[in-house]
């Protein structure tokens, strides 16, 4: 049995909140209370962590990550994504399926899952919404589900078939599963990763236009309303597409939306200052932005904090602006960033952050993760709220990143995932 004392209990799916005993067995949380080294008198099987000062919540559920296995191992794999995700707090994660192949069939699916398995943390993976993310013919979405899929996504490239949508919502609602959009329309696109704005008069492209994204988070949000089905926006980045999100969810409960520390951290400044390194897909926008974005995150809007984990190699980010592919790796900073932008600023909440980062993203995939209870799964991590680290090398395979060098507040000390501890730091 392990026994963490004395620390700052936090559960966002109950509420509680308060200095507490949690007590570990096996791969469940057995009791939360105090004191209860002394209920359980001499106990020689019994292994302590005193987290006196520490905050004690559910391990994060982050529900858009990229492992790039299979087919571009060179930026990272299972195994390395895990570790850098149990290192960021992060026991249990959700993989996006634009691999090569393409998680579009059984055999990959299964691939994928059982390299899962042999990691340190709990490895789900949606499957694709259109066979070849070509956006042109379903996948066979019951198949995938029966073997294992969690939900559906072409993240990386955009539907643009509005009746596929439909018929893939249908579908999705008639087995109560998730499907997740990245809203970019690239027929409004010139160069995309950079913003068309202040950045792009910079570096003297088109870029991406703010309405490439918020056009289609309006049809997809209509035909959510009109469907019934639980749909995600991933990575919203302008105050538009908020704005839309805020109203739909005044007349459906099935829809959500995703923030990614980038953007509510950075604009499109960050760009000019770090280069292909704040490279993204979609791009880092405005400071009216990226503080709608946080207004949203605030009141309930956008209700989960995911990273869009997306490891590329040192070669490909030194091409120019224009030929480097978009994306940073967000592991192992998302939480610091969320407790220095969001908690140290008074924005949100700890509690509210894990709600976010935690309960929010697990109760969408309907997965036994994100809480902190008698007989729940002992996934948990215990973290300093007030300590402060300078990343300045990854566990992740890649180290893509315009947060290397900035210290940050809130330091993952100790990640447990089904009752064994999986990182100490």
């Amino acid at each position: 049995m392990l026994l963490i004392e004395n620390g700052y209990v936090i559960d966002p799916a109950s509420g509680l909140e308060g200095t507490l005993d949690v007590l570990i067995e096996g791969k469940k949380v057995k009791k939360i209370g105090k004191n209860l080294r002394e209920a359980l008198g001499e106990n020689g099987e019994l292994e302590c962590i005193d987290a006196t000062g520490k905050v004690v919540a559910p391990g994060l559920v982050d529900v858009h990550v990229h492992f790039r296995e299979p087919g571009f191992t060179y930026k990272e794999d299972i195994q390395t994504g895990s570790r850098a995700a149990a290192r960021g707090g992060v026991t249990t994660v959700v993989l996006m399926a634009n691999t090569k192949p393409a998680v579009d069939n059984v055999e990959t699916l299964q691939e994928v899952l059982q390299k899962g398995k042999e990691t340190l943390i709990h490895v789900e993976t949606c499957a694709n919404v259109t066979f070849g993310l070509k956006g042109q013919e379903m996948t066979p979405m019951e198949e995938l589900a029966k073997a294992g899929a969690v939900g559906f996504t072409d993240d990386g490239i955009p539907i643009m078939d509005a009746e596929l949508v439909r018929r893939a919502m249908e579908k999705c609602a008639e087995l109560d599963m998730p499907i997740s959009f990245h809203e970019e329309d690239p027929s409004l696109i010139t160069n995309n990763g950079v913003n068309r704005g202040v950045a792009s008069a910079h570096f003297g492209i088109g870029g991406s236009p703010r309405e490439a994204e918020y056009t289609l988070v309006e049809r997809d949000l209509q035909i959510a309303l009109e469907t019934g089905a639980s749909i995600d926006i991933q990575h919203i980045s302008t105050k538009e597409a908020v704005e839309m999100v805020r109203q739909a969810k005044k007349k459906g409960s099935n829809i959500h939306a995703e923030a990614c520390p980038h953007h509510f951290t950075l604009t499109e400044e960050a760009v000019i200052k770090y280069g292909t390194l704040a490279k993204m897909n979609p791009p880092l926008r405005t400071e009216e932005d990226r503080l709608a974005i946080i207004e949203g995150l605030k009141d309930g809007t956008i209700d989960l904090i995911a990273t869009d984990h997306a490891p590329h190699s040192a070669e490909e980010k030194e091409k120019p602006i224009t030929e480097a592919p978009s994306g940073i790796i967000g592991l192992e900073t998302a939480l610091p960033l969320a407790i220095t932008e969001l908690y140290s600023k008074g924005h949100l909440t700890l509690k509210q952050i894990f709600e976010r980062m935690s309960y929010a993203p697990a109760k969408m995939y309907h997965l036994d993760a994100g809480y902190l209870a008698e007989g729940g799964p002992a996934d948990v991590i215990i973290l300093d709220a007030e300590g402060k680290q300078v990343f300045t090398e990854y566990y992740s395979k890649a180290s893509n990143s315009p947060f290397t060098g900035w210290e940050l507040q809130g330091v993952v000390c100790t990640t447990i995932c089904a009752g064994k501890v999986v990182f100490e730091a």
